[in-house]
């Protein structure tokens, strides 16, 4: 007859097994010029899309680069840009992965891309505000905008970015007439499931 406590041992140490299973979503910091965002990557919803981006962060790509788009009751946008307006180069654009069942809610973080569905590639964006109409079950042409992370800390240095004045700067619209820096964007550690 087996006893209670190995039954409840092995329960343990399966429920042990099963936690460790479960990898945690890798954490970055975007550190500006306005203060420090923390943001939780999810990698089991984005996985083509998380990778894309840590590539970015390992290269340093994003680092110098400013915060370029700004439209106070929308959304953030950055990682093309240097300052000025100089446009960086980016990688081959990848698959667009908005059908991960994630949302465009205020404070997510979602892939900028052109009217061409599977062109996003350094550019990201983070929401201002619930923006569903960029989710795939809503948006006009049936793709919608991949989101891939949110921001876990660090909404009060969003909302000192999105209060920010903007001019048109060389043709491109909701530009900062001070440059919003990105000084650095860093892998911090994995959050648990």
């Amino acid at each position: 007859m087996i006893s209670v406590k190995l039954v409840v041992l092995c329960f343990v140490v399966v429920g042990m097994m099963a936690g460790t299973a479960r990898a945690a979503n890798p954490v970055v910091v975007v550190e500006t010029n306005h203060g420090s965002i923390k943001i939780e990557l999810f990698e089991d919803k984005a996985p083509g899309t998380v990778k894309n981006f840590l590539q970015y962060v390992e290269d340093k790509h994003f680092d110098g680069t400013i915060f370029h788009r700004v439209i106070s009751d929308f959304m953030i946008q950055g990682g093309g840009f240097e300052p000025g307006m100089k446009e960086k180069k980016a990688r081959d654009p990848i698959k667009n992965e908005s059908g991960n069942g994630l949302s465009n809610l205020k404070g997510t973080l979602a892939m900028a891309r052109t009217n061409v569905p599977d062109s996003a590639s350094a550019q990201w964006y983070i929401n201002l505000k619930d923006n569903t109409f960029l989710d795939k079950a809503k948006a006009r042409d049936g793709v919608g905008y991949c989101v891939f992370g949110r921001v876990i800390d660090g909404m009060d240095v969003v909302d000192k970015i999105k209060a920010v004045d903007t001019d048109t700067v060389k043709g491109h619209e909701n530009v900062p007439t001070k440059d919003v820096v990105i000084k650095s964007v860093k892998v911090v550690k994995a959050e648990k499931k």
